[in-house]
């Protein structure tokens, strides 16, 4: 295993050469150029490209997207994160309707609804988001949301603001493993992201919470089972598990690639331990398949939506 001293260096570095296994040939580009087009007139941010994700192509081919409120400007500086670190302008009061509308006019039946992490507003961005899901909710009613907040400072309050206006699952990222977490997210704490999901899972017991880990960084086995089970401990039943990807050489570099065998073996260990919905593999990231990983979710625990 890959030394993490790899992830320490503040400069520039030259990206690894990508397996075989990370090469994909890109769909064709007319879906992706209506969907651009109808992201861009709602005028609210998308993660799929703040974050520069690599199904990109893929997912706005079948007009699905990934929206990101709160602006495109995040008061926190992660190592693997491409989004932009800045002052964040105030919350736009137009934004939950103008969402709702670029929701119908995709057609989507499942939402993902995530945001950049505002350390700087009262309730961290928390009341915007529920906004977002009740404008949603009355404009395309047979949707699923699911949200993806930041840690929302570990608050209570802001937790429950979320969870009262009823998202159909609550996903919060670990990101990566504990030891990693003060390098990789040094502005998070591994166990104040444990608590959002436990706090989210007392206040909405019914309601599936779901993390994510990227792999890659220079975690061990071992320290992903810990991962795992720790997410367990706290009544997480959906996980994500993906390849870390450099998104510019002043990023975390990567420490290693995982073979797709290895994505696997993390997906049966994953299951041994109790989860009941898992996405494992080298383009996994937290949203991708949102929609059929919940409604998996759903017909293996017996769920029915509310």
């Amino acid at each position: 295993m890959a030394s993490p001293r790899t992830l320490s260096p503040q400069g520039p570095s030259r990206s690894r050469r990508l397996p075989v296994w990370l090469k994909r040939p890109l769909p064709a580009g007319g879906q992706i150029a209506a969907t651009r087009r109808l992201v861009s007139a709602s005028g609210v941010a998308t993660v799929c490209e703040q974050a520069r994700c690599p199904n990109l192509p893929e997912c706005w081919s079948h007009k699905t997207a990934a929206f990101m409120i709160l602006g495109d400007r995040c008061t926190r500086r992660c190592r693997f994160c491409a989004v932009t670190t800045a002052r964040p302008e105030p919350p736009k009061p137009d934004e939950p309707d103008r969402l709702a509308q670029a929701v119908a006019e995709l057609d989507l039946k499942h939402v993902v609804i995530t945001a950049v992490a505002r350390d700087d507003l009262p309730d961290q961005g928390a009341g915007q988001f529920a906004a977002c899901i009740r404008a949603v909710r009355q404009r395309t009613r047979d949707a699923t949301i699911e949200v993806l907040p930041a840690d929302l400072g570990g608050q209570r309050e802001c937790i429950a603001t979320i969870c009262q206006a009823e998202p159909d699952v609550f996903n919060h990222n670990l990101e990566t493993v504990e030891r990693l977490t003060p390098i990789v997210r040094p502005q998070a704490k591994y166990r104040r992201s444990l608590g959002v999901l436990r706090i989210a899972k007392e206040f909405r017991p019914d309601c599936p919470t779901k993390s994510g880990l990227m792999v890659g960084l220079g975690e061990t086995r071992d320290e992903i089972r810990q991962a795992l089970a720790d997410l367990r401990a706290v009544g997480c039943g959906v996980v994500t598990i993906g390849q870390y990807l450099q998104p510019t050489p002043e990023h975390a570099i990567i420490a290693r690639f995982y073979r797709p065998e290895e994505f696997e073996e993390l997906a049966a260990e994953a299951e041994a331990m109790g989860f009941e919905g898992i996405a494992s593999g080298p383009f996994v990231r937290s949203s991708y398949n949102a929609g059929e990983i919940y409604h998996g979710y759903r017909e293996r625990t017996g769920l029915h939506q509310g």
